[in-house]
């Protein structure tokens, strides 16, 4: 075969290989702002096989230099990508928890912003409500329930004040990691339920809160109750709020499979899920901490309490409106 029909027949697979090489930055990701190119990711290692062979039939029938240079390009690049040495697992955890994972979140806005929609209107509502019309918080929690809080966030009460041992904080804290934690993976698993799970989870919980927070406040007891929440709140009710997002991705898959067949969209979501869950992990550790150790303890004033939660709700919100931003789009494969 003549060069030129050898160009002519072979030209737009190298053109299809070279654009996924130089929209994956020659990384294996694609860098923000590229369009997507034809080439699927799983043909990659097929087409690169492919090129090799051609490499070596033109070497064989003596093309020209030019175009064996170029050959040899494509390989070259198409090895350091396919071959390139994974990063330690520690760092690509810490740049998934970092960039990738507010680029999921962000890539789910749909759902993220359904599920704090169901989870805050309730709360907010419920509070509200409450101020107006305390007595009907005997519809939402019964008598024990609102006996254990009064007493709980008693001002007046000194055997109650905010504060334990260190002993104690570390009790509390295994204790708040296996509630919050529980909660989360309930909120998601929810899900599959046609998302209709996760649906009356987040509306639940949203209830809960606002009944609590509504009634202590009513009563005169929420200077304790703000400074013990304030800390934690940050992470503990935005990671609930992308467990649920996750969760209602998971029932879409289900329930609006879209192009994929229903089982495939399925595990899509359930993909997509899973790494959302190792951020979500992270957040509800790092929330349990801050309520063992910092939430209870009763020698920080009310401004500095409020301080440091206005500080941590900044940092939640930045990290996730602008985490990852004009870093590489982070793929199945960067989950650590």
């Amino acid at each position: 075969m003549k060069q030129e029909q050898f160009v002519v027949r072979h030209r737009a697979e190298w053109d299809a290989f070279e654009l996924w090489l130089q929209a994956h930055g020659d990384g294996g990701r694609r860098r923000p702002g590229t369009a997507p190119v034809g080439l699927d990711d799983g043909e990659v290692p097929a087409r690169y096989r492919r090129l090799c062979q051609q490499l070596a039939l033109a070497r064989r029938r003596g093309y020209s230099t030019p175009l064996l240079e170029r050959l040899q390009g494509l390989m070259q690049r198409g090895h350091a990508v396919l071959y390139r040495a994974r990063p330690p697992r520690w760092r690509r955890a810490a740049g998934f928890l970092v960039a990738g994972f507010p680029q999921l979140v962000r890539s789910q806005a749909g759902c993220m912003w359904t599920s704090l929609a169901l989870f805050a209107l309730p709360l907010v509502g419920l509070f509200v409500l409450l101020q107006w019309r305390p007595e009907l918080v005997h519809h939402v929690l019964d008598p024990r329930q609102i006996a254990q809080i009064e007493a709980m966030y008693d001002p007046s009460d000194a055997r109650h004040a905010l504060g334990r041992d260190a002993g104690s904080d570390w009790q509390m804290f295994g204790h708040y990691v296996m509630n919050n934690i529980s909660i989360g993976l309930r909120t998601f698993a929810g899900g599959l339920l046609a998302g209709v799970g996760t649906i009356l989870v987040l509306i639940a919980n949203g209830v809960n809160i606002g009944a609590v927070a509504g009634h202590l406040q009513a009563i005169g007891h929420g200077d304790p109750f703000w400074r013990f929440v304030a800390g934690h709140a940050p992470l503990e009710l935005t990671a609930i709020v992308i467990a649920g997002g996750a969760g209602l991705r998971l029932g879409l898959g289900l329930v609006a499979p879209g192009r994929r067949r229903r089982r495939d969209a399925l595990v899509h979501a359930g993909r997509i899920g899973a790494r959302l869950c190792l951020g979500i992990t992270v957040m509800l550790l790092l929330a349990a901490f801050v309520e063992a150790f910092w939430s209870s303890t009763q020698s920080i004033p009310a401004w500095g309490k409020y301080g440091v939660s206005a500080v941590l709700w900044l940092a939640v919100i930045g990290w996730l409106w602008r985490g990852g931003h004009g870093a590489p789009v982070a793929g199945d494969d960067d989950a650590p």
